[in-house]
């Protein structure tokens, strides 16, 4: 009698980094039925752009019509506001307010709202100066853009739930396990090492953030754009000016530079933050001016795209440098549509660091990136809004994974 082969059991699929991208992927896989690994240097979830953002779920108002951030900027709202409902997790559709302060950015703000009808974004409407002034009173403008169903949420107890469904659903969350090397194994998958051990892995899915480019180029991946640390600095109203501000409000943000511009943003806790800016960051975590890595120094000293994006955009920096370095001129921003705001209504808040992109041209990259070569898919670029995103990136790359044999595009 011939005994037939016991089945082997499949291979792991791997994912390193456990923010929130990372861990939609990882949730995704696991309710599929794929084991999963996911491997996370720190000791804990979301400690990095996941658990130092905005809180804000963006409604896709900014977005080109067509790109990956607009598509999945709008489905991810979707897939999202359906997992707080069903988990019981906050969702607080506040409305937002992009306010005009001059003509130039009146008719760039016309251009948004083209922008958002297109994307489909729900009930957005043009303001003039007397309606502002009906929903914020305190707020300054000419004209405004209000998207009513922009929602604030906490980032990292959504990241948290996905932690714990990966687990209820057989697969595992590594915390406190840094990659050190990737090694391919042609059509027999992928190797992942960590200290003392290799995982053999069926495949990899690379959602490291800040250190992306590093991991991406260490799994072979040399085409990944280079990472620029940026710091976010953020003020929060003292309780006493909480209360003068309910909405979002965001300045029209600078064509030429693909952050958002100083805004005031509520959060689920009841705190109000204003921010971020957007500052040269000298490491990769640098959540304080102090923080300095010389690796980084180094990286950013041999760097052509760096060198590339300084002389490009210097003015820009040292218009931010100035609001990092003077708390004064930080407010100035604020106060051209909240002239109200004095430095006795603010106090210091924590700082998040944006993994900005950035071609050999110096471009700064603006869009999504995922790229796949063979066993590894790689998140190159995934900036605001992939928090709001996440879910649809997560059933864009499950949906895209291939046989390992495949050739990367």
């Amino acid at each position: 009698m011939v005994t037939a082969p016991r089945p082997q059991p499949a291979r792991p699929v791997g994912v390193v980094g456990a923010g929130i991208v990372g861990l939609a992927v990882a949730r995704q896989l696991a309710e599929s039925g794929t084991p999963v690994l996911v491997f996370e240097k720190e000791t804990a979830v979301a400690q990095h752009q996941t658990g130092r953002n905005s809180g804000v779920v963006h409604a896709g108002i900014y977005y080109t019509p067509g790109s990956a951030k607009a598509l999945m900027c709008r489905r991810g709202v979707e897939f999202l506001r359906a997992y707080c409902s069903d988990r019981g997790l906050p969702w607080d559709a506040r409305g937002k307010l992009v306010v005009a302060r001059d003509e130039a950015e009146t008719t760039r703000l016309r251009e948004i709202e083209r922008r958002a009808i297109a994307n489909g974004v729900p009930g957005v409407r043009w303001l003039d100066a007397a309606a502002i002034g009906e929903l914020e009173p305190e707020v300054t403008g000419l004209a405004a853009l209000f998207s009513p169903t922009t929602a604030i949420v906490d980032y990292p107890a959504i990241t948290r739930s996905f932690a714990d469904d990966v687990a209820a659903a057989g697969g595992q969350v590594l915390t406190g396990t840094a990659v050190s090397g990737v090694r391919h194994r042609g059509d027999d998958g992928v190797d992942v090492v960590t200290s003392g051990q290799t995982h053999r892995l069926s495949r990899l899915i690379v959602c490291a953030g800040l250190q992306s480019d590093l991991v991406a180029r260490s799994a072979g991946d040399e085409a990944a754009p280079e990472i620029v640390p940026f710091r976010g600095e953020y003020l929060r109203l003292r309780p006493h000016a909480r209360g003068r501000v309910r909405h979002l409000i965001y300045p029209v943000p600078d064509p030429a530079y693909p952050f958002l511009g100083v805004h005031v943003t509520p959060r689920v806790d009841g705190e109000v933050d204003l921010g971020p800016n957007a500052v040269l960051a000298l490491a990769r975590e640098g959540y304080r001016r102090r923080d300095v890595s010389l690796a980084q120094v180094s990286r950013l000293a041999r760097s052509v795209a760096f060198r590339r994006l300084a002389r490009q955009n210097w003015r820009a920096g040292v218009r931010e440098m100035r609001g990092s370095l003077s708390r004064r001129a930080f407010l100035a921003e604020v106060r051209s549509y909240l002239p109200w705001l004095e430095l006795a209504d603010v106090v210091a808040a924590p700082a998040g660091v944006r993994a900005q992109a950035v071609d050999l041209d110096g471009s700064l990259v603006d869009d999504f990136r995922i790229h796949r070569i063979g066993a590894v898919t790689t998140v190159r670029n995934a900036p605001s809004p992939a928090a709001t995103a996440s879910m649809a990136i997560a059933e864009h790359i499950v949906a895209d994974l291939t046989p390992p044999h495949a050739t990367g595009r």
